[in-house]
């Protein structure tokens, strides 16, 4: 592999759709400024609902290369080159809801044994040397099966990288401050007649919503949020986009977040009470 960059960035996520609702201004910024960013996707989504009627049709693997393409082309929109599946394509597929039949399928990520998915990501890590890596936390962001094995997976991986002596110095969760999303929700609710959405999700919808004073990095992406609503748009079988706004397969409209929150769960903050670098005090040598 070609020298990377001093900064090296890794997201774990559970399907195609997820990294650019939660992370599509970091990973844009990131990108223009020249850091390495690297999305590793833990499914193909096979199960997930699609909204377009016409494409309606799409079901089970050939659903799952449907997203694989939109992935690509919304990382290509945010300037994201190094995309994987996790131990490669159709290791592990989509679970489906939590509770559902979908969920005791022994090739879906939630039957995945924990140590040997994260195997796979130890190596995603040895080779790109990552001084952050993201996911979500121990619930995965709304109690999703491939959410909650994501959030098992990336931990466990950085636990075996460090006992192999390569640790990853900062580790990120995916977070909301309450009262962002509250405000959001407030302008929502009086942009609602003008948009082609008839309902506004709540603040209980919102993936990863904490306490204003769990977040500890707050990375503003203004610059690049008509990259971020692009990306969205383009996982045109997952989201229906109508900037500010968007919706997912339940018709609830919910605030694009153009500035992304997170918690550092492990590492040491850099200066300041709220960092605005997710690579603040992180001494950028390989």
């Amino acid at each position: 592999m070609t020298e990377l960059p001093d900064r090296r960035l890794l997201l774990v996520h559970a399907h195609p759709d997820d990294e650019s609702i939660n992370n599509g201004v970091t990973m844009a910024r990131y990108a223009a400024e020249g850091a390495h960013v690297t999305l590793v996707t833990c499914t193909l989504g096979e199960r997930g609902e699609v909204i377009p009627p016409e494409l309606a049709h799409l079901t089970g693997a050939a659903l799952g290369q449907h997203r694989r393409r939109e992935l690509t082309a919304a990382m290509d929109g945010l300037g994201v080159r190094d995309v994987r599946l996790l131990g490669g394509a159709g290791r592990y597929s989509d679970s489906g809801m939590m509770g559902l039949p979908d969920n005791d399928d022994p090739g879906c990520f939630w039957q995945a044994d924990v140590d040997e998915a994260a195997a796979h990501l130890v190596e995603v890590i040895r080779e790109v040397r990552p001084q952050v890596l993201v996911t979500y936390d121990d619930n995965g962001g709304y109690g999703h099966p491939d959410h909650i094995q994501a959030h098992r997976v990336a931990m466990r991986a950085a636990e075996l990288s460090a006992e192999a002596g390569r640790p990853v110095p900062k580790v990120y969760w995916n977070r909301v401050p309450r009262p962002v999303v509250e405000e959001s929700f407030a302008r929502l609710r009086d942009d609602l007649p003008g948009l082609p959405f008839a309902k506004a999700a709540t603040v209980d919808d919102v993936p990863g919503v904490v306490a204003e004073e769990r977040i500890t990095a707050a990375i503003d992406g203004s610059a690049h949020a008509a990259a971020k609503a692009a990306a969205m748009r383009a996982h045109a079988t997952q989201i229906s986009v109508a900037e500010p706004y968007f919706v997912l397969s339940n018709e609830l409209a919910q605030p694009i977040l153009t500035t992304e929150y997170y918690e550092l769960v492990r590492g040491e903050q850099g200066p300041g009470e709220r960092e605005t670098d997710l690579f603040a005090g992180v001494e950028e040598a390989s």
